[in-house]
């Protein structure tokens, strides 16, 4: 982005790896985290030096899938945030675009990203639970090119006054503006997994490039594909579940890794060394806000 918002600027302003946390925060296990403790961890990991917290958007709870997210509408949840955090990015891991009008989406985000003094990254997505495509009447094999169309919308929605575009979702005739504008003029779009979407598109279109968990070595091969096309950010994901024993060799878990500290500490810098400029990490433990604090201290402290 030519002039980022501040939440751009905390996650990608340097060659620093950065660092975030998803909600829940409390315990993944929880249909409805209680908010109180939520918002009191956020605090607290904001203090701890975590670069962004993630909400994810979860329309409909499915429990074939065997996940809920943080139940909590994000625009709504993370407004919660922005009233009890300063200056940590508030990100969406991801924004599903096409169960979503771009007009909607393009006022909730504006409104979010000013409440926050600018602090919004957004993650956004073609979705990938199949049964809510009926639920809100999308053809599940036109995703791709919705997404497409909704990436145009908020770009004229919020880059332009008075915008002229026509979509699937209707016609803005330049008689309308749709208020407010973002902060800094627009807002960063990182496009997660592919969206039903190019490469070349994604590197053109996105400001960033969000991809799950990845064994190392499609991570590289990934990060060099991406390093080819464009110099924009790439963020990965990663379950961190740290072992008692500092030393302990690492298992896979979903998404990442129980290991010990030692390896971990390893793991990211090797992450830094390929390139990857933001980790979105799930720390899991009984005690969640002891296994943040350890994380900090015995890993990312020595990173």
């Amino acid at each position: 982005m030519e002039n980022p918002n501040r939440g751009y600027e905390r996650l990608f302003g340097d060659d620093a790896l950065t660092v975030g946390t998803t909600f829940p925060l409390t315990d993944a296990r929880e249909e409805r985290p209680d908010v109180e403790r939520e918002l009191a961890l956020a605090e607290h990991l904001e203090a701890l030096g975590f670069d962004a917290l993630w909400a994810r958007d979860v329309p409909t709870y499915w429990p074939t899938f065997g996940d809920a997210g943080q139940t909590f509408d994000p625009w709504t949840w993370l407004s919660r945030v922005a009233a009890r955090t300063d200056d940590v990015a508030l990100g969406t891991a991801s924004v599903v675009l096409t169960l979503r009008h771009p007009l909607h989406v393009a006022k909730s985000a504006a409104s979010l990203d000013r409440l926050s003094d600018g602090r919004v990254v957004l993650g956004v997505a073609s979705g990938d639970r199949p049964p809510e495509y009926a639920a809100f009447g999308v053809a599940e094999d036109e995703r791709g090119a919705a997404f497409r169309e909704h990436v145009r919308v908020l770009r004229a929605a919020w880059r332009e006054s008075y915008p002229e575009v026509e979509t699937r979702w209707g016609t803005l005739d330049g008689t309308l503006d749709v208020v407010p504008k973002p902060t800094a003029g627009d807002l960063p779009l990182l496009v997660t997994g592919n969206s039903r979407q190019s490469r070349e598109w994604i590197a053109e279109h996105g400001d960033g490039w969000l991809f799950y968990h990845l064994p190392e070595d499609t991570l590289r091969s990934y990060l060099d594909d991406w390093r080819e096309r464009t110099a924009k950010p790439f963020v990965t994901t990663c379950t961190v579940d740290l072992a008692a024993d500092p030393d302990a060799a690492p298992e896979h878990v979903n998404q990442g890794f129980r290991a010990g500290a030692a390896w971990f500490r390893d793991y990211f810098g090797r992450l830094d060394d390929a390139g990857v400029d933001h980790v979105i990490v799930g720390v899991r433990g009984d005690d969640r806000e002891r296994a943040h604090e350890r994380f900090v201290a015995e890993v990312l402290a020595e990173v």
